[in-house]
């Protein structure tokens, strides 16, 4: 349940942007010697990242950059969407929507915490374990007991983890530490118990995700910060956010919205950045902070090739799915609880459900959302919004058999694997994903070419606050190497070598 308003001063039309665009050309020499440079830095992507980068740069005496966005507003993956009917409608978040973690008494804060104090974001606390109704393809039914043994397990997982790293106990799958602190869970209702406790936060499974890195990525959250959980509400949307820090420093000259990247050419020179729709930008120095899914599935050109340490990195790591499809119904018929369980014979279909209608979110919106992840998410991507409409409606049936379930007015939910300027929702650390990978995820290819977002964090991946830190200190070593004598910047390691020889035998 990760990671994940216009700034109405500071958008610069498309229209403005293709007037002056050229057609798409081969690089030649002459650009590649840059005798003109638009900037001195290019961060490429307007999300948490992209912005609090800029800022750093800011706060260090740079202004000499542009943030280069493909949407058109800031935010990256905080991004809502107008749902419901004439004179019902509400902004719904269907990327970012939590401050995961605010701080336990004069304790360290998340920042993504400070920042919503700082505007005023309205939001509300969750409540994931006191307040959840249970139904099963029955109706409804009380599996508190299994619900409540899949806590401790979690608990035993994450704990477990912790033990094994003094002792340089190699990783494996949360599967493999589950079944080793004696969780298997077989029936419908324990596995859709495990799935609250797990897939709903990492976006994926047991089976593909680290044991140990899931462990210190929950922890260095809920145990650094707070275990509480703050939904927004604001009608600004979420992004509202990142959208008022941005307003408090950035000027219209140092924003492209609207304008995707194509190609991304370095050299000893510096970097050009083609857009889609032919215009070139010239700098020093470019920060990438597009998503992990974006880099693996190629939707950016890097001439040169990216370094194979760096092509190994990208691809040992994975790209979360976190779906929420949200419905608008006449009248509330569903529980009155703040979320509903739901356990079907098929582990992940249409577990996790919230409603929005009631007195601390959005009285009289009529609105429900449903939750799914990973596989199941890119599943519905390939359906029909009809198809799975159709679907979710039979569910409800199940949920509430003596009732007879209406058409919703309005319908929705957005294709996070498939939209080429995301490819899901936020990382995940497999267990074959070695720390010496996350260092070369993170490495900048020599001294141009820099990276950041949630995936680059070590120890907040997937979260918002991962994508906060790592904007900050990728734009802090960029600065150090603008600023200083030479430029040495991030530790990488060429080849990444299993720890003994391979016994063949």
């Amino acid at each position: 349940m990760r990671v994940w308003t216009l700034i109405s001063p500071l958008i610069l039309s498309a229209t403005c942007l293709k007037a002056v665009a050229a057609p798409i050309l081969p690089i030649t020499q002459d650009v590649l010697e840059l005798r003109h440079r638009d900037a001195k830095v290019l961060i490429l992507g307007g999300g948490v990242a992209g912005v609090i980068a800029a800022r750093t740069l800011h706060e260090h005496g740079i202004d000499d950059f542009i943030i280069v966005e493909a949407r058109p507003e800031l935010g990256g993956r905080m991004m809502s969407h107008g749902f419901g009917v004439k004179n019902n409608r509400w902004k719904v978040e269907v990327g970012a929507n939590w401050v995961q973690g605010t701080q336990t008494g004069n304790g360290p804060a998340n920042p993504i915490w400070t920042l919503a104090k700082k505007h005023n974001i309205s939001l509300h606390s969750s409540d994931y374990f006191g307040s959840v109704a249970m139904y099963n393809a029955s109706g409804p039914t009380d599996f508190q007991a299994t619900f409540q043994e899949a806590i401790g397990n979690f608990d035993k997982l994450t704990s477990s983890a912790g033990a094994r790293v003094p002792h340089r106990l190699v990783d494996m799958t949360a599967r493999s530490g589950y079944s080793l602190v004696g969780a298997r869970p077989v029936s419908p209702h324990a596995m859709a118990s495990e799935y609250y406790q797990f897939d709903w936060e990492f976006g994926t499974t047991p089976e593909e995700t680290s044991w140990l890195a899931s462990a210190w990525a929950h922890n260095n959250t809920f145990r650094t910060f707070s275990r509480e959980n703050m939904l927004s509400v604001d009608q600004r949307g979420f992004k509202a956010l990142i959208q008022g820090e941005a307003d408090m420093f950035l000027e219209a000259r140092q924003l492209r919205l609207d304008a995707r990247v194509a190609t991304i050419h370095t050299s000893v020179n510096g970097v050009v950045v083609t857009l889609k729709d032919g215009t070139r930008l010239a700098a020093d120095h470019a920060l990438c902070t597009f998503s992990l899914g974006v880099l693996q599935h190629d939707d950016v050109q890097f001439v040169p090739r990216l370094p194979t340490w760096k092509q190994e990195a990208i691809h040992s790591m994975a790209m979360g799915t976190y779906t929420k499809i949200f419905l608008q119904f006449t009248k509330k018929f569903w529980f009155d609880t703040e979320m509903a369980l739901y356990a079907d014979d098929e582990r992940g279909r249409y577990p996790v459900w919230q409603s929005l209608d009631d007195g601390t979110f959005f009285p009289g919106s009529g609105i429900l959302f449903v939750t799914v992840t990973g596989a199941f998410s890119r599943r519905i991507e390939s359906m029909s919004d009809a198809a799975v409409k159709a679907e979710i409606l039979s569910v409800l049936q199940s949920m509430f058999p003596n009732t007879s379930i209406p058409a919703p007015l309005d319908f929705y939910f957005h294709r996070w694997h498939s939209d080429p300027l995301f490819r899901g929702s936020y990382s995940n650390w497999p267990a074959n994903f070695l720390s010496e990978h996350q260092s070369n995820l993170r490495a900048n290819v020599d001294e141009r070419l820099w990276f950041a977002g949630e995936a680059t964090s070590k120890k907040h991946f997937g979260f918002l606050h991962g994508a906060y830190t790592e904007g900050r200190d990728i734009a802090l070593a960029l600065v150090g190497c603008m600023q200083g004598k030479g430029c040495v910047g991030l530790e990488h390691i060429d080849r990444v070598r299993n720890a003994l020889p391979y016994d063949l035998a």
